[in-house]
């Protein structure tokens, strides 16, 4: 069964606030993880492989188009279900869960959001199905949290543009086929209203990847540099209107908070699994360590946190889903998962003690894995940041 096939299924609504429908979505991820992704886990990490096969199958399965219309090769579902599938995939692997992240909320989004119903026919059947991959290029080396001081720049040529420029920090920067990139189009306009978006492909000349990345963590995830010397693009390229690209990556970082958030609840879960198993197995003192109060602590509150991150998140992904504004919410969210993601791995790997510390266990994956969550879409300050300026904004 397919992600589009559950959205049709005749299923009984649940408890949790979920539909029957949700629920068999979150199944279908749960059971992709374990039977596509966990095998390989171990392998793809060591060797820092992004995992074609596994993308493959995602695409079969729905995954790389979840938010994409049906008319479009898309699941045509919602931010709630996304938000179950990211968790799920997250809880075996963070790297995986990035990547599916990334292909689904920056690129593939921004196209849907953003692009003509000619740009929409052009590249979402491609993304949606997997068929090609998504990549979405705003960072620069200089121009990470302050994404206005991009230096990336797009000079009008006859009927098109040519970029010059890099951007750092690009998942799937290397093994991406279509790529959203941010580049000033008006050096001389009005802050905020001077940046422009532009959809480019593989192959196309003076465009390359650059440095590949070599992480702490999320290792099977591409992350490298994307390079344009005097890349020709069409005007036919561009997403909306000229200078209107950082409104347009603003709108898109709202829903990658909530993509973040997810990814931050599944690895929370994950590391949280992981201890509670382990610490039943492992005896000391002639018992398991589950049994002393100490380690029950732990696990108790890591428990209370991961619900607390899936409460709020769940809750940002249904006001995305209702039309509501979500910039307050979705902030939220990715802060205090990615936060609580930090907080489970590390208590997961205390719980381990020694067996923590080495490869043959997952929790020093997870351990590496969780600090993207803090720092990616927005860094944790960031996060407060924009918190803050919503609720000044709500209070005048």
């Amino acid at each position: 069964m397919t992600v589009a096939e559950v959205q049709h299924a005749d299923l009984e609504t649940l408890d949790f606030g979920l539909s029957g429908e949700q629920r068999a979505v979150q199944e279908l991820a749960r059971e992709f993880a374990a039977k596509e992704i966990d095998p390989l886990v171990d392998e793809i990490d060591e060797a820092q492989r992004f995992p074609k096969e596994i993308f493959a199958k995602a695409g079969e399965l729905g995954f790389l188009g979840v938010l994409v219309p049906e008319e479009y090769g898309g699941s045509g579902l919602g931010y709630v279900d996304y938000v179950l599938i990211i968790s799920e995939i997250s809880q075996v692997d963070p790297s995986v869960g990035l990547s599916v992240a990334a292909h689904n909320s920056l690129c593939t989004n921004h196209i849907l959001k953003f692009g003509s119903e000619d740009q929409r026919q052009r590249w979402l059947p491609d993304l949606a199905t997997g068929r090609k991959l998504g990549a979405w290029s705003l960072t620069e080396p200089n121009a990470g949290s302050d994404a206005a001081g991009t230096r990336t720049r797009a000079v009008r040529s006859g009927d098109g543009w040519i970029l010059n420029g890099s951007k750092t920090f690009t998942t799937h920067g290397s093994v991406g086929d279509v790529c959203v990139v941010l580049a000033v189009t008006d050096p001389e306009g009005a802050k905020h209203h001077n940046i422009s978006a532009f959809v480019l492909e593989r192959g196309m000349d003076g465009f390359r990847p650059g440095k590949k990345e070599n992480k702490l963590g999320t290792r099977a995830s591409d992350t490298a540099e994307v390079v344009m010397e005097d890349c020709l693009v069409p005007d036919a390229n561009r997403l909306g209107e000229e200078g209107e690209g950082f409104i347009q990556a603003l709108r898109i970082l709202d829903g990658g908070r909530i993509s973040i958030a997810a990814l931050g609840i599944g690895t929370a879960i994950g590391a949280l699994k992981t201890a509670t198993r382990y610490a039943k197995l492992r005896e000391q003192f002639g018992k398991p360590i589950a049994r002393f109060q100490a380690i029950q602590f732990h696990l108790a509150e890591m428990a209370t946190k991961c619900a607390a991150a899936e409460i709020l998140t769940l809750a940002a992904a249904a006001a995305m889903d209702g039309g509501r504004p979500v910039t307050r919410i979705a902030a939220e969210a990715k802060l205090l998962a990615g936060e609580v993601a930090v907080f489970c791995a590390e208590r997961g790997v205390q719980i381990h003690g020694g067996y923590g510390f080495i490869k043959d266990y997952r929790a020093e994956k997870y351990y590496r894995d969780c600090k993207i969550c803090t720092i990616g879409e927005g860094t944790s300050e960031i996060q407060r940041l924009v918190i803050a300026r919503q609720l000044f904004k709500e209070n005048r």
